[in-house]
């Protein structure tokens, strides 16, 4: 069983032919799906893929290209949100200053809802991070040390400063068809850096495409490519390193169950 730990399933990529991508992915070995919500206005459809199968779980979040749709965003709002049962994580939510899509001052306000919703809930907090590396590395350490909390680093391909002191903090990362592109020397070298114990798979599909897919609609199914990576760079079976992933998984979602 192999878990994919981030899709995005709920949109129009996937309107025409989203019970054949569960098929297939079941087909593949892929068991458990984590459903991400990138903007409230989303949280329904988001669920309702939850929904549809006892394995796959969702998050209500706001990405930072939309904290500008949210400006007003509060923890409380979050937090109500995520008593729903099929809800195991809050995110994602983040730093995106690559597209400056949102304005920096919007993002981190909006930010710090989600790190307040996450320090009362309990629940992991999915990260996103680009080109914010000190700013992002702030936020966290400044809110972590005045009260602990989990997250994830989710499709980390920021710098080794910023991982290490996520991986002090005791989080978790996951990794993507990214590492599988021929030029991803940097993201593969800090992969080899992070805790081994707290490394999980993700397709960010329908984005990201991993070889031998790279420029298709990726899709769960294809998160098989992105293990087998793993396992090359760490010298470990493909089978280990579905049940390490696994392992990471649950061990961070602790609100999901494992397939019986």
């Amino acid at each position: 069983m192999i878990v994919d730990s981030h899709v995005n399933l709920h949109g129009e990529k996937f309107a025409e032919d989203l019970d054949d991508t569960i098929v297939r992915a079941r087909d593949a070995g892929v068991g458990p799906m984590l459903n991400i919500c990138c903007h409230l206005k989303d949280i329904e459809a988001v669920l309702n893929v939850a929904r549809m199968d006892p394995n796959i779980w969702a998050t209500v979040g706001t990405h930072p290209h939309d904290a500008k749709d949210n400006p007003d965003i509060t923890a409380e709002t979050l937090i109500a949100l995520a008593q729903d049962p099929k809800i195991v994580g809050i995110g994602e939510s983040g730093l995106d200053y690559h597209y400056d899509f949102s304005p920096r001052d919007v993002q981190k306000a909006n930010f710090q809802a989600h790190i307040e919703a996450v320090q009362e809930t309990q629940l992991p907090l999915v990260v996103h991070t680009r080109e914010a590396d000190d700013d992002m590395m702030e936020m966290l350490q400044t809110a972590y040390a005045k009260t602990p909390f989990n997250a994830i680093m989710h499709c980390y391909t920021s710098g080794q400063r910023l991982a290490d002191a996520a991986a002090e903090m005791g989080f978790y990362f996951s990794v993507s068809g990214i590492m599988t592109f021929k030029n991803a020397h940097d993201v593969r070298q800090c992969i080899e850096r992070m805790p081994k114990d707290r490394i999980m798979l993700e397709t960010d599909c329908p984005y990201l495409a991993p070889v031998p897919y790279r420029g298709r609609r990726n899709e769960p199914a294809y998160v098989v490519e992105v293990c087998k990576a793993l396992a090359e760079l760490f010298n470990w079976t493909v089978e280990e390193t579905a049940q390490n992933t696994t392992d990471a998984f649950f061990n961070l979602f602790t609100k999901a169950k494992r397939p019986v």
